[in-house]
């Protein structure tokens, strides 16, 4: 008997210590907390902090601020997973997944790939000031 119980004390420390590590990191992102900052934009392409390909001069995407990022590995961060921006400028709304890190960006800065920039302004303006929130998607 006394084998059987630790048995499921063992079982049940290996559930709950992934999801008490996942949570912790994911309730880290501040999610529905509006942010009026500002946002440029870039158009590279190559390998994001999310470890996929991406290319910055025609996907819809965002980095976010280092500030954000939870882990030493960002290919396992939280951002990663589902997590899109949404940000409103002039009336216009947009919403755009995390794919990469800024690690110029300050916490209120967001960098947002060429063609989601030019959904909410003129390039030519080249930063722009918008209020921005993590939104699960």
């Amino acid at each position: 008997m006394l084998t059987f119980v630790k048995s499921l004390g063992v079982l049940a420390a290996a559930v709950t210590i992934p999801l008490v590590v996942c949570g912790t990191a994911y309730a880290d992102i501040p999610f529905g907390q509006p942010i009026d900052g500002n946002s440029t934009y870039y158009d590279d392409a190559g390998y994001g902090a999310c470890g996929t390909q991406i290319d910055a001069s025609s996907q819809y995407l965002v980095a976010v601020s280092a500030a954000y990022w939870t882990t030493a590995n960002p290919n396992d961060d939280p951002l990663c997973g589902n997590v899109s921006v949404q940000v409103i400028y002039n009336g216009t709304t947009i919403m755009v997944p995390v794919e990469d890190k800024c690690p110029s960006c300050d916490s209120s800065h967001i960098d947002l790939s060429e063609p989601a920039f030019a959904e909410l302004a003129d390039t030519g303006l080249g930063t722009i000031p918008v209020t921005w929130e993590f939104v699960q998607s």
